[in-house]
């Protein structure tokens, strides 16, 4: 069926890699729209204590009682004119929009540190209460430069934000830096310049296309009755991290299982559409397998209760079903047709500098030879 469907897929290359990038484009244009942040007891089922408890505080006293900012003030300095600016930071402060409450300053016994809460108007994961956090910081800092006080904007919600911030801001280094050790280590075993981009983009289409699937379901409540998902929110902060390193590693290993045995078909026989479609016909049952397996695995933890493992659950799943499926039998074979022989191409200069690996006492730009009964070659 392998070899079959390599050849159908050969025989329309243009129109199957249209096809095929045209939904995995669709899937992962949510990431556009991704919001990350951190998941709380609003975002339980219903039948848990945490979340009624959640909706009778937000019913009762307004949505940000469930994440109250914690204002905190170190003063140096405790003259007069510093007190008594302090002491009238709440009357200022609920004139801030967004602001629903404010609570009187307490100092301490020295008056060398003052605290306050303020309550906003929106709940911990709205993207209001973000902005507020952001302003109180900004015009905190401004109001009391030139002042013996320092203030510092806290709380559990600017907490997450600001772990949700760091973990972000590292994400582009960590996925630049996996993918250019990978892009060697697949140049130097394949010999070849196009076979490791490819690999990198299909990963990243993957990995994208299932990204979007979870901004979807979680972010944006799409199927969210289907999937027991009872309320909208952000995608966890850490997951694009936590997700692309299992994702990657799986992905590549398929890539590296799929590729490796169409490099030995080329080199044995010089053909590239034979290459490919025999590489997939040995190939596709033992990939299919696999992911077969690991979609049933990843999929059960979508059936948790808890949002963050249903997350992980849903998103493995998909990312592993569509490179599988979409990814290893149409695209990489109508790219791999498409690109013909270019596929093993390589500078000569660049070819002396890699280092060449070797599997099973053979280089993947060795032919081999079959032996044939009667001990002759």
């Amino acid at each position: 069926m392998g070899y079959r469907l390599s050849r159908i897929v050969q025989g329309q290359p243009v129109l199957c890699l249209i096809l095929s990038l045209a939904v995995l484009l669709t899937l992962t244009a949510p990431v556009l729209d991704l919001r990350t942040g951190t998941s709380d007891a609003g975002n339980n089922p219903t039948s848990f204590t945490s979340r009624r408890a959640y909706d009778l505080l937000s019913e009762g006293f307004g949505p940000g009682t469930n994440g109250p900012i914690l204002v905190g003030l170190i003063i140096d300095n405790p003259d007069a004119d510093t007190i008594a600016k302090v002491e009238a930071l709440p009357e200022s402060l609920k004139g801030e929009e967004g602001v629903e409450q404010v609570s009187p300053v307490r100092f301490n016994e020295a008056k060398s540190a003052a605290v306050l809460t303020v309550i906003p108007v929106a709940a911990p994961q709205d993207q209001g209460t973000v902005d507020l956090i952001n302003l109180l910081r900004r015009d905190l800092r401004a109001d009391f430069e030139g002042t013996s006080a320092q203030p510092l904007v806290g709380g559990s919600t600017a907490l997450f934000i600001d772990v949700g911030n760091h973990v972000t801001a590292r994400v582009p280094i960590f996925l630049g830096a996996v993918i250019a050790l990978s892009f060697l280590l697949l140049m130097a075993v394949f010999r070849s310049v196009l076979v490791p981009i490819k690999a990198a983009l299909m990963n990243l289409l993957s990995i994208g296309a299932a990204f979007g699937i979870l901004v979807a379901i979680f972010q944006w409540g799409w199927f969210g009755s289907v999937f027991g998902v009872s309320r909208e929110g952000p995608v966890e902060s850490f997951l694009p991290m936590m997700l692309f390193s299992v994702l990657f590693g799986l992905s590549m290993d398929y890539e590296v299982f799929l590729v490796s045995r169409i490099r030995e078909e080329y080199v044995a026989t010089g053909d590239n559409t034979e290459a490919v479609a025999r590489g997939l016909s040995a190939t596709t049952r033992v990939i299919t397998a696999a992911a077969a397996i690991m979609v049933c695995v990843f999929g059960a933890f979508g059936l948790n209760d808890q949002r963050v493992v249903k997350e992980f659950g849903i998103g493995l799943a998909t990312a592993i079903f569509l490179d599988a499926t979409v990814v290893r039998l149409i695209l990489v074979p109508s790219l791999m047709q498409l690109a013909g022989d270019w596929n093993w191409w390589m500078p000569r200069w660049l070819d002396r500098i890699l280092p060449r690996l070797h599997f099973d006492g053979h280089a993947f730009d060795e032919p081999i030879v079959p032996t044939i009964a009667g001990g002759g070659e």
